[in-house]
């Protein structure tokens, strides 16, 4: 596996080539240019590290958010969050994947690298929210199928259960997260977020962090009051 961030973008802009041509079929594309993308990320945060610092660990998640002003023909911005947890630090680079662009992991597709000091980690706090638009959907969902359920013989009771479904897992099944704080010499400090925390990578992730966070707080007690 190569750590080099230029070829791996050459690597990437030539699978884009070969799928417009039909070189490769988009099954094979599609898995290609995950493997190669998450490649590249890992490659951009190696440059990063200190001598003696190595990753310990790995999460990364995509999503996608489609605007009201956007056509539905047109396939939507997907967001990438990797985090890389070092022993010394935890590193979050979020990119932007623009459809049939490749991915290049710099200032054309606004990547960022941002960074959190182990040392300064001071908690580890689990969020969970009800997904009010999933549950807004399935109650337009429901009030037309409800309002015309004569008219749509068929779809009527169609939405309704639809609906219903939505509402239920959307109340039932809230997103989940999980913030990392961590103490800044200002005095303001903004989380690091970890989504998709139910994947084997974001609990083993979680599982080293929260070791950290105790160890911290352990230390913190047995210092000296000031």
């Amino acid at each position: 596996m190569t750590t080099d961030a230029d070829l791996l973008r050459r690597h990437i802009g030539k699978l884009y080539i070969d799928r417009t041509v039909g070189d490769v079929t988009e099954r094979v594309f599609q898995r290609k240019i995950a493997e190669k993308t998450v490649d590249l990320y890992r490659a951009v945060i190696a440059k990063r590290l200190a001598e003696g610092e190595e990753i310990k660990a790995e999460h990364h998640t995509l999503s996608s958010h489609f605007r009201v002003t956007q056509s539905v023909l047109k396939e939507p911005e997907q967001h990438a969050t990797s985090l890389f947890l070092t022993n010394l630090r935890l590193l979050q680079l979020t990119s932007t994947i623009f459809p049939g662009q490749p991915p290049t992991a710099d200032a054309r597709d606004a990547t960022v690298v941002d960074e959190l000091a182990l040392d300064r980690m001071r908690e580890v706090r689990p969020r969970a929210q009800i997904r009010w638009g999933e549950a807004a959907v399935g109650a337009v969902m429901c009030a037309i199928g409800g309002l015309f359920f004569e008219e749509l013989s068929l779809t009527g009771p169609v939405l309704v259960l639809l609906g219903g479904l939505g509402i239920f897992h959307a109340t039932l099944m809230p997103g989940r997260w999980v913030e990392i704080w961590a103490d800044s010499a200002d005095g303001e400090s903004r989380p690091m977020v970890l989504y998709a925390v139910r994947k084997k990578s974001a609990r083993q992730m979680l599982m080293l962090l929260r070791e950290r966070a105790r160890e911290n707080g352990a230390r913190e007690d047995k210092s000296p009051a000031r």
